[in-house]
């Protein structure tokens, strides 16, 4: 490094104190933040001394996805949790979460420490231990090991990179906002020269570094990049960094396949030949460093604007899970037995099937037993309206008939 840089590395220390505007950042995400997550001990080893807290809402799916969330320097679990949504994100769409937390023993500041040897390795530190704890999630609530995700902001979006790296062949996808690429820094003076200049590398350079990070040769996760253009802690040219890293591991070609807008915000993306999105980036026009913020698709909001969460008409937060795949229904098994079980009540023939089968019967669907066009393609002609007993009532016999033969008793 020349006497220059060095005079310029001294001279910035105070930011040094932090790799993340370490000064100030978060106050209204301090500990002792009240939320859904519960904190797990015993979950390995755990070399690099984190935290695990979780959550799981009581609608959790059969077999469900994972997402791993990796909060910022001088956040929190919980207060990242908060910023962002992730756990309402959770409760709707039935999907567990894992929040690891850094201690403010190995990183004064609470930042992961993802320009760190020891801590960025495969088998070792704190990725080892991340690694862990997604052993437990999987354990403990039969998670779809293809269906486990990572996203994180800022350090947390470096240590994104670096599980993404590691451990390939955990993660189905991964989103980093804010963040740098992997291998990049391996002490405190390269990630700072990493935040400010983000130097620009050959495209295979990088790529190496995540082929050489393990024994994996694919396939690889997917991955979504975000990145506030006026971001003045990370520079956001290690977005473009992060883009070529991993259209080189994909061997995916340099220029976009699409570009568009969306909710007013540049998006680029890349495909496989099967059509899939594998790599897509979001410039988040004039943001400074955090995660955005904003109304979803579905007119929800998720999250909370505070210390680097900020309002951008955006739901960084829902595009992710809806990159993950996430957002194909809302999951409220609960309330939809309760209504199957009080129209059940209501219906004369539910009485009339037997309590006891040889067979096990597949689930009755009152709905579509009593109008069974509801589900189906019209046919050409109308059919026949049902007869109608004395006093105007339905042919009881002909929709006990019907309940029957839905239900497997009868044909």
């Amino acid at each position: 490094m020349s006497l220059a840089k060095n005079i310029e590395f001294l001279r910035n220390m105070p930011k040094l104190q932090g790799l993340n505007a370490w000064q100030g950042l978060g106050p209204g995400l301090s500990r002792g933040i009240r939320g859904p997550l519960v904190e797990t001990e015993g979950f390995g080893t755990n070399p690099g001394d984190l935290r695990m807290f979780s959550f799981a809402p009581e609608e959790l799916r059969s077999h469900p996805a994972l997402v791993v969330v990796l909060h910022g320097c001088g956040q929190t679990a919980a207060g990242y949790d908060l910023g962002t949504g992730w756990s309402t994100l959770a409760k709707h769409y039935g999907f567990a979460l894992l929040m690891p937390e850094q201690r403010a023993t190995n990183n004064a500041h609470g930042c992961f420490n993802w320009f760190n040897p020891e801590d960025t390795k495969r088998g070792q530190g704190e990725a080892l231990s991340i690694r862990q704890m997604i052993a437990r999630m999987a354990s403990q609530h039969r998670i779809d090991k293809h269906r486990i995700f990572v996203t994180g902001l800022s350090a947390g979006g470096a240590m994104t990179s670096v599980m993404l790296a590691t451990y390939p062949e955990v993660f189905a996808a991964g989103a980093i906002i804010a963040g740098l690429p992997y291998g990049v820094a391996a002490n405190v003076r390269e990630a700072l020269n990493g935040m400010m200049q983000s130097r620009s590398r050959p495209p295979g350079d990088l790529g190496n570094l995540v082929r050489t990070a393990s024994k994996h040769r694919g396939p690889w996760p997917r991955v979504s990049i975000w990145h506030g253009s006026a971001d003045r802690t990370v520079n956001p040219a290690n977005a473009d960094e992060i883009i070529k890293q991993w259209l080189d591991v994909h061997e995916l070609p340099s220029d976009p396949m699409s570009e568009g807008m969306v909710d007013g915000y540049p998006r680029q993306i890349w495909w496989n030949p099967d059509g899939e999105t594998i790599v897509e980036s979001y410039s988040i026009t004039d943001m400074a460093h955090g995660t955005p913020l904003g109304k979803a698709e579905n007119d929800e909001r998720y999250g909370k604007e505070g210390a680097f969460l900020i309002e951008a008409g955006i739901s960084s937060s829902y595009h992710i899970a809806n990159f993950f795949g996430l957002t194909a229904g809302i999951h409220q098994p609960e309330k939809l037995a309760k209504a199957a079980a009080r129209a059940a009540a209501e219906s004369p023939s539910e009485r009339l099937i037997p309590l006891a089968s040889p067979v096990s019967p597949p689930a009755l669907d009152l709905n579509k037993v009593l109008r069974p066009r509801a589900a189906s393609k019209p046919p050409s002609t109308p059919p026949a309206k049902p007869k109608a007993k004395r006093g105007g009532g339905l042919d009881v016999g002909a929709v006990i008939t019907r309940a029957l033969t839905a239900a497997g008793l009868m044909k």
